[in-house]
């Protein structure tokens, strides 16, 4: 930055010495111009008109020359006033960068307000589908209610209902206040005796003031015997045994009343409920005679009559003639009431033709309807029968899942119950802190030297006397503690390498016992064969996967349980049967296991022994 500045020092110094040199030359030429003009203006008469053509051209370039030169002083003046900012240039660079800076953050701001505008207003649309959606739910529905006629039903409310509610209530609370002759609260005996006394002591100090009273009434009952207060005593049980008789005739009336009205809103209840169902089976009457029936396009058509035949074979003829309509069903109607029997006779028999195949199309079509109902039944039972089996294990799945928390829960109680009862004696106790085993020491001081301080006290007296303690003193007990720490270490120690060793003696490691069961298990030995139950299911279950392929494998389980309740006794017997052969079977192939097992055996001894015979004859030799 510092050689661009110098540079242009250097180029504003030369412009300035140029700018000396030209303004001279300006000066020079402008003097020439004006003596030039004077002379042209002295010999104008005598000189000839081109003399005065070229002279005016001259004096048209100086003019020129003199723009220029003020040109030149402006564009300098210019560079002069550009110079002192070109100094400046680092600070202009540094503004530069930072106002960038702040235009850049500004950008990042902006973009992350449009992107949470835009996620706003994709909410927004969402939400709007939603209610859209559901006003044309609620436009459906209210035009299903306005199809149907208004529910309007007869309630006749009883009296008492109402007065219990609104003002009738307040009304009587009022009454009831009012009212003297109802019974009232009994006072108690100082009450009773003070209304006697009252005169009395009143006569005895008159000038005494109300609070003074109470306190010289007080101190008199206080006074008194107690053979002197039990007349009072007697009043007032008196007095309330005869309160709280009226008080519970009050509540069982109350009561009474409260059952009274609840079953009167029972009623009313089932009331508005029958005029309801009454109102809801006349409005779904009214909707089905409203609808048309919608006829079957399998159904038959009836048959024509002779009279149908007749006018078939006829129309055609009429048609030709050119006849009306109405024309065409008169002649028809003249001539089939003015035909013999002997000519209606082959009509007839058309007629009784069609009759015939009619009827045997509608015994067929008759029974496609029944077989089509029987079907549909037998797929409705097997679909009942398949819920209430899946809402049997459902159940049964629940129950489990009960019966495992509570013996879950159980076995946690009795864990934590053995463990408290199992909490071993010889394991060693964690010593106390020096706090603990100062106020240990500390509490007895107390307890001897007061004898009626509360624990509080104890407490807070030894919190204190543990902050005044100074660092030596403290140091005692703390050197305490970590003798006994050290001690507890120590028996910790000893007392975890017995119980390990314990431990080791007495369990097994769940691994071996699995390994030593797999070696126990030999592959030659023959499975046992599966029941009759498992046998009927692998059939039944490849059955349902080649009828139906994209069932579940709970609706399989199912509607194998279905069928197999659904067995008769003769086909049960079938796979009881295949279930006792292979029993058999299983039974014969383990007698010859462990025959097989047994010579092995023998075999094996005997090796055994003659191994024993020929190393002890070695060993004699």
């Amino acid at each position: 930055m510092s050689a661009i500045v110098e540079k242009m020092s250097a180029e504003s110094e030369q412009i300035k010495s140029k700018k000396g040199r030209k303004a001279s030359k300006a000066k020079n030429d402008s003097n020439t111009i004006a003596d030039s003009s004077k002379a042209t203006e002295e010999s104008s008469v005598s000189t000839p008109p081109a003399r005065v053509e070229e002279e005016a051209d001259k004096e048209n370039r100086g003019v020129s020359i003199k723009k220029q030169g003020g040109r030149k002083k402006e564009t300098l003046k210019n560079v002069s006033n550009l110079l002192p900012a070109s100094a400046s240039l680092e600070d202009e660079l540094q503004e530069m960068t930072i106002k960038l800076q702040k235009m850049n953050l500004e950008k990042e701001r902006m973009d992350k307000l449009l992107e949470e505008r835009d996620a706003l207003l994709k909410e927004k649309d969402a939400e709007l589908q939603l209610k859209e959606k559901n006003q044309e739910k609620l436009q459906e529905n209210l035009k299903k209610l306005q199809k149907m006629k208004e529910f309007k039903p007869v309630i006749s409310f009883p009296l008492d209902q109402s007065l219990h509610n609104g003002e009738h209530a307040k009304d009587e609370k009022k009454k009831k206040k009012a009212d003297t002759s109802r019974q009232k609260k009994p006072s108690t005996p100082y009450i009773l005796w003070v209304q006697d006394q009252w005169n009395q002591v009143k006569s005895e100090n008159p000038c005494i003031a109300f609070k003074d009273m109470g306190a010289i009434m007080g101190a008199k009952w206080k006074a008194l015997s107690a053979e002197e207060k039990k007349p009072y005593e007697e009043k007032y049980e008196s007095e309330k045994e005869a309160y709280l008789q009226v008080v519970g005739k009050e509540k069982r009336e109350n009561e009474a009343l409260k059952l009274l009205h609840e079953e009167q809103k029972h009623k009313t209840a089932l009331d508005l409920l029958e005029q309801y169902l009454q109102y809801k089976k006349v409005a779904e009457e009214d909707e089905k005679s409203k609808r048309k029936k919608e006829k079957d396009p399998l159904k038959p058509k009836q048959p024509l009559t002779a009279f149908f035949a007749f006018t078939n074979e006829r129309r055609a003829a009429l048609l030709v003639e050119k006849h009306n309509v109405l024309e065409i069903s008169k002649i028809l109607g003249k001539e089939w009431s003015s035909m013999s029997k002997e000519e209606r006779a082959p009509y007839e028999q058309i007629a009784a033709e069609a009759k015939e195949s009619y009827n045997q199309e509608m015994d067929l079509y008759k029974q496609k309807k029944a077989e089509e109902a029987s079907s549909i039944s037998r797929e409705e039972e097997e679909h009942r029968k398949l819920e209430r089996e899946q809402a049997l294990r459902l159940l049964r799945k629940k129950e489990k899942e009960e019966t495992l928390k509570k013996t879950i829960n159980l076995n946690l109680q009795q864990k934590k119950q053995e463990k408290e009862k199992k909490a071993d004696p010889n394991k060693p106790k964690k010593p106390l802190t020096s706090f603990f085993l100062f106020s240990k020491e500390t509490r007895k001081k107390l307890a001897n030297e007061r004898s009626g301080i509360s624990n509080d006290d104890i407490i807070s007296l030894i919190s204190i006397k543990w902050k005044d303690l100074g660092d030596a003193e403290k140091q005692m007990w703390e050197d305490q503690a970590a003798r006994a720490m050290v001690q507890y270490k120590k028996e910790m120690e000893e007392y975890k390498k017995n119980l390990q060793q314990t431990q080791d003696s007495n369990t097994i490691k769940p691994q071996q016992k699995k390994q030593q069961k797999e070696k126990n298990t030999d592959p030659n030995r023959p499975k046992k064969p599966p029941s009759s139950f498992l046998i009927f299911r692998k059939e039944t279950r490849k059955k349902l996967a080649e009828e139906r392929p994209g069932i579940s494998n709970a609706e399989v389980t199912g509607i194998i349980s279905i069928k197999w309740r659904e067995l008769g006794d003769a086909e049960r017997q079938i796979w009881d049967n295949q279930a006792a052969n292979a029993m058999v079977q299983y039974k014969k192939e383990m007698k010859e296991y462990t025959e097989k097992v047994k010579t092995q055996r023998i075999q094996f001894s005997q090796e055994e022994m003659e191994v024993g015979s020929s190393t002890s004859s070695i060993g004699t030799s």
